[in-house]
């Protein structure tokens, strides 16, 4: 099989630096288009630490030579930027694995809490890239929605247990993460001075992610409690989640059959810690049952399971390859 020719619009950021490292290591793919907004620079100007792996040009975004040299786009750009793109892009027979929020959401929900959308044509056909409930579907996608970080960890957690769930009880979902999923641009709440020794919620109850938690569970946003923190940390993830069950029951042993066949959901013996699985597209989830409350603690890396890593997996599926290529599963431990 020849290489699979791929490209990546928005570069410039974290999650676009982590999917360069995994396509430059890659078995199948081949990064043969780099870009951003701006262009006229190089992969390794924006981002040093690549000095000497990778030197490509960072060209500016240009649909008809992205096409041209590309059977797949990851798009790292924000949301409303990325549907400018994608209707071009698929017009052109480009696949695209998008990791802004942009076709995430129905268009009500989507347009509630975002911005209007203009691509309400394409936004009906996306596949949501959580592969643990829509692998089947993402093998025949050209356009897959990456999940946000903070749902990632939520519902990978909760999904086991769900069936089991108390009616109308509430669900809480209390989030830790680190500061590089605020991205490269830095604002008061992201200084050093104000991170650093600090721990606080932000939006809480109100946060943006919830509704794409509730969506996915098939539960009304009322019901889903979501308070996320900031941690002076890098990067990582960690939700602790509390829900209430109807009877009780061997939760380990539900949490382990029902991820039997999973590879990148890891169930773990006791209380899990965000080092374990920096650095791969893991989640980690340990449960703890007290009567009829449940607590579940998942942890992922927010920039690889919660974005980078993941839009790899999605890649693989949506090309025909197994989903595992490429994707890292060594965590940076120390």
């Amino acid at each position: 099989m020849s290489a699979i020719n791929v490209g990546i619009i928005g570069a410039s950021g974290y999650t676009g630096l982590e999917l360069v490292k995994m396509l430059l290591k890659h078995p199948k793919f081949k990064l043969s288009y780099i870009a951003n907004s701006e262009g006229g620079t190089t992969i390794n100007e924006l981002h040093p630490s690549l000095s000497g792996v990778c030197e490509d040009e960072v060209k500016k975004a240009d649909m008809d030579e992205c096409a041209a040299l590309c059977e797949l786009v990851f798009l790292a750009v924000p949301h409303q930027t990325a549907m400018a793109y994608v209707k071009p892009l698929l017009a052109k027979g480009v696949k695209v694995v998008d990791l802004s929020a942009d076709y995430r959401l129905p268009l009500d929900i989507y347009e509630e809490f975002y911005c209007p959308h203009s691509d309400k044509e394409n936004l009906i056909h996306a596949v949501y890239g959580l592969p643990e409930m829509f692998r089947e579907e993402l093998k025949s996608a050209k356009l897959v929605a990456n999940p946000g970080c903070f749902p990632t960890s939520a519902i990978l957690g909760l999904l086991p247990f769900m069936s089991k769930r108390s009616p109308n009880t509430p669900i809480i979902v209390d989030s830790k993460t680190g500061v590089s999923g605020a991205g490269k641009k830095l604002s008061d709440v992201t200084h050093f001075v104000n991170v650093n020794d600090n721990l606080f919620a932000y939006n809480p109850l109100m946060h943006r992610h919830a509704p794409e938690m509730a969506q996915k569970l098939g539960v009304s946003f009322d019901e889903i409690n979501f308070v996320p923190h900031l941690v002076p940390l890098t990067r990582g993830m960690i939700s602790s989640i509390y829900i209430q069950v109807n009877a009780e029951f061997d939760a380990v042993a539900v949490l382990k059959e029902f991820y039997k066949d999973e590879p990148f959901v890891r169930v773990s013996k006791n209380p899990v810690d965000m080092k374990n699985v920096a650095g791969t597209n893991f989640c980690d989830i340990y449960v703890k049952q007290k009567g009829k409350v449940l607590f579940i603690s998942s942890s992922i890396d927010n920039l690889m399971r919660g974005a980078s890593s993941q839009a790899i997996v999605n890649a693989n599926l949506m090309m025909g390859l197994d989903e595992s290529l490429g994707v890292p599963d060594i965590a940076y431990v120390p």
